[in-house]
């Protein structure tokens, strides 16, 4: 498709993935407000409970703290612009504010999903290799390694960035393009462009499929030694503990890795639009959600930390 000459690099984007929908933007606008509201509460409570208990001071608390503040700010790039666009009716986005949304949005993604891969080799020392772990598993290391997820996830975003930023956009009369859906996503901003995109979605498949592929196969790798050293395990009651302290882990793991893969690597032919927007919702909207909610309530630390912390408040009043 060659892009007709009134075709523009920076054209307003219209975000219609709403529009069609038979539900009221009222309760569209409350349902999302109140998930924005719950995602801000329970990342934030669960960073002060880390940071205020001591007896959160492990690796692996170290790393959740460093996911909900990831999970903060995935939810805040997508939501309050998607509750502007719903509160006012009219879902128009500047094409550099557009492309800002997609940076951080991809930026916040794939260092999430880096995170969760260490994460992984976090629970494979400790269960694998309990006795060496407090060695190697060290704040420090954590450290460097959430830096190094930031560093990757940034030189990734901006290549893509960098590919989109020479694509045109056929625009109506006044401008606009219409995005079939709730935020400046990778694959409505190529589908939407006159541009030739067989690069894009090469380096989609290729530099990104390599970026998910490194820590899919570390977290194979990490639970598939879990698992047999779970099976090696002499008593029944240390085989549950093992087993509790990887389900909320392996819980977010299957949720998150399962939408990114159904929305960005199935070729395009197969891709239903509906379908690629419920997974993105599902992704952007419901799991910085759900990490909270699922680290807290199957872990006991977490909830101990809590109720500690709401008796002192009590004894305040």
């Amino acid at each position: 498709m060659s892009c007709a000459p009134n075709a523009s690099h920076f054209p307003i984007f219209l975000l219609l993935g709403f529009s069609r929908t038979s539900i009221p933007h009222g309760l569209l606008f409350f349902l999302f407000l109140t998930i924005y509201l719950a995602t801000i509460l329970g990342n934030v409570t669960l960073v002060l409970l880390i940071s205020w208990d001591s007896r959160l001071q492990s690796p692996m608390y170290y790393l959740l703290r460093g996911l909900s503040v990831i999970d903060l700010g995935l939810s805040t790039v997508i939501l309050p612009q998607l509750l502007i666009h719903l509160a006012s009716g009219y879902p128009a986005i500047p094409a550099a504010q557009c492309l800002a949304q997609f940076f951080f949005f991809y930026a916040f993604g794939v260092t999430d999903t880096l995170v969760i891969a260490v994460m992984a080799l976090d629970r494979y020392m400790a269960i694998c290799d309990p006795l060496h772990y407090a060695l190697v598993m060290n704040h420090q290391l954590c450290a460097r390694l959430l830096a190094l997820s930031w560093w990757v996830s940034v030189v990734h975003t901006m290549l893509h960035v960098g590919l989109i930023l020479p694509l045109c956009w056929p625009g109506d009369a006044g401008g606009h393009v219409s995005l079939p859906h709730f935020f400046c996503d990778h694959r409505p901003l190529l589908r939407a462009s006159c541009s030739d995109i067989h690069f894009n979605e090469l380096v989609i498949f290729l530099e990104g499929g390599f970026l998910m592929l490194g820590p899919c196969a570390l977290i194979v790798l990490s639970y598939a030694r879990i698992g047999a050293t779970i099976m090696r395990l002499p008593s029944a009651a240390g085989c549950l503990q093992a087993v509790s302290t990887c389900g909320s882990h392996l819980t977010m793991v299957c949720f998150v890795y399962g939408t990114i893969i159904w929305v960005y690597f199935q070729p395009p032919s197969q891709n239903s639009r509906n379908q690629d927007m419920v997974a993105s919702v599902m992704y952007s909207v419901i799991t910085p959600l759900a990490n909270p909610l699922v680290y807290s309530f199957r872990n006991k630390d977490v909830k101990d930390a809590l109720r500690k912390l709401l008796r002192q408040e009590e004894k305040v009043n």
